[in-house]
């Protein structure tokens, strides 16, 4: 199938371990001028307005992401955009974005995909890791504990051999911290 003959979506977080939408093929792909980033306070999925959580978001810069490219049929391209609009944008704190993305395949497509507004009180960029850990390690929101979030997202990346030297450090100090 061609990409013009499907849409895709570029996934750096939850969406890896637990898209919640149908797809035909997924394969890892590169998103330039983004990094991901624990940079957006959760107000509803992983903390709340008095204690908020970090989740992440592709904050943009120098640099690249890599995830996971999802391709899903044009049939079902506007259920999935409709399903995933309510997902990541309940707080409107991510734009989304059609951006190019390098499929691991050696293809070039445009995905959608969810980035931080910068100028969104929830963005909150500059943490240091120990903040991060300190934070995560004792937040809940509507859909878990924030470690949830920050074990799967490490492990299936890790899975896709995919590591993220920041997230590995993060899961490792969250752990101890809940140890304490």
């Amino acid at each position: 199938m061609r990409a013009r003959d499907s849409l895709w979506v570029f996934g750096y977080g939850s969406l890896i371990w637990e898209p919640g939408f149908a797809y035909q093929a997924r394969q890892i792909a590169r998103m330039q001028g983004y990094q991901r980033s624990f940079c957006m306070r959760s107000i509803h999925h992983r903390g709340t307005v008095q204690r908020p959580g970090l989740v992440l978001a592709l904050d943009a810069g120098p640099g690249r992401c890599e995830g996971v490219a999802f391709e899903i049929p044009l049939r079902i391209a506007e259920e999935t955009l409709e399903y995933l609009r309510a997902r990541e944008l309940i707080s409107a704190a991510y734009l989304e974005l059609r951006a190019p993305v390098q499929l691991q395949d050696g293809r070039a497509v445009e995905a959608v995909t969810y980035v931080i507004d910068p100028a969104h009180d929830q963005y909150c960029a500059g943490l240091s890791l120990e903040e991060q850990a300190q934070i995560i390690a004792r937040a809940v929101g509507g859909r878990g504990p924030n470690c949830a979030y920050l074990f799967n997202t490490a492990a299936h990346l890790a899975e896709l051999g995919l590591r993220d030297p920041d997230l590995d450090w993060l899961a490792a100090r969250v752990r101890e911290l809940q140890r304490i």
